[in-house]
């Protein structure tokens, strides 16, 4: 079978689905792969790097598709490409199913079988394919590096013969993936970390970590069997909202990583909070694509209201994208292994299976 990826948009997407790696591993299952010329260069794997496992070249990305049975990439191929695709293709990616639902009705009707990743079930066997959690990971951990950057003061305490520097105070607003890895690096770095989530099953693993989780009085576990945040009810947002108001006093920065899957972001740090932040601190908000934590988070902007500088970017993991590319392209990998019937050398599309069950857009 063959398998093709041809190059992202650039300007918006840095990372790349196939890596020389992963390569190497696709061929070893008796998969052809094809790519298009400098696929991986403006991330340091040059075409070399993959004509050496085997891998093939052409520069017409036209002519990479309508040769591959299987495509792979990191969203859904844009307006230009997608009437080349046919029923004899499968489409493997974040494909973003929510908000392009028409365009993949589309494809689905051509008989195009679509499998969109972020849709993975929470499974211990769909660990190892799991792309949320991997570029998650890599996003908590930057949007601190990045938001402690721009931050104009020490982050750990220093105590030295002119005086004690106190240690910077940081609030992690969600603590699933992302927001664990914000509160590991946060404290790694010296800060003195706060979190709070819906899920009350966070709590552990928050103070695992060295966090201070803030549990709001009464609270009960919003919790989807998927294991995302769902909704919170009126008065548990209340209850929250009257907690951070009054931490927020002793804040210097707030790393914002709250979403739910295919809604707009929830907005969590209110404008009548802002009074209760002191001018110079900084806020990273993770939710931004989706609307933002924030009442005032823009894309791609630093916005300062009050003195304090709010930061949100389309696409953070391009400021990491060997990385992310390398745990991406290995989810992938182990996403199409589980597909793949090595027998018969073919997809074997088993909905009795709950992962393909589940990603397949039907």
């Amino acid at each position: 079978m063959k398998i093709g990826s041809t190059s992202e948009n650039r300007n918006i997407e840095k990372r790349i689905s196939i890596t020389p790696e992963i390569a190497k591993k696709y061929i070893s299952l008796g998969f052809d792969i094809t790519l298009q010329n400098n696929y991986g260069s403006h991330i340091g794997f040059n075409d070399d790097s993959y004509k050496n496992v085997g891998v093939n070249f052409v520069n017409d990305e036209k002519e990479i598709i309508s040769t591959s049975e299987i495509i792979i990439q990191l969203s859904l191929p844009d307006e230009k490409k997608l009437p080349l695709f046919n029923e004899k293709h499968t489409l493997i990616g974040t494909l973003n199913a929510f908000v392009n639902k028409e365009k993949l009705e589309n494809l689905k009707s051509k008989k195009i079988n679509c499998f969109s990743l972020e849709l993975l079930p929470r499974i211990t066997r769909a660990q190892s394919m799991d792309i949320l959690s991997s570029q998650a990971n890599l996003a908590g951990y930057k949007a601190v590096v990045e938001a402690f950057q721009v931050y104009e003061r020490a982050i750990p305490m220093m105590m030295t013969a002119a005086g004690t520097i106190p240690a910077a105070k940081v609030l992690v607003v969600g603590a699933g993936v992302a927001g664990l890895q914000a509160i590991a690096t946060a404290k790694r770095m010296g800060a003195v970390v706060f979190a709070t989530d819906v899920r009350m099953a966070s709590k552990e693993q928050v103070e695992s970590l060295g966090g201070k989780f803030l549990t709001v009085e009464g609270s009960e576990n919003l919790e989807t069997e998927g294991g995302y945040a769902k909704e919170a009810s009126d008065e548990f947002k209340k209850k929250q909202e009257e907690l951070l108001s009054e931490t927020l006093k002793k804040i210097d920065i707030i790393i914002c990583t709250a979403l739910i899957p295919g809604r707009e972001a929830p907005k969590i740090i209110k404008q009548e909070m802002f009074k209760n932040l002191q001018p110079g601190s900084i806020i990273y908000d993770l939710a931004a694509v989706q609307g933002g934590n924030t009442v005032f988070t823009e894309v791609d902007k630093i916005v300062e209201k009050d003195g304090v500088k709010i930061l949100g970017e389309a696409n953070i993991l391009n400021k990491l994208p060997v990385s992310a590319s390398n745990l991406y392209a290995k989810n992938v990998f182990n996403f199409i292994s589980n597909l793949y019937d090595k027998e018969n050398k073919k997809l074997n599309i088993n909905l009795e299976d709950e992962i393909i069950e589940k990603t397949l857009i039907k």
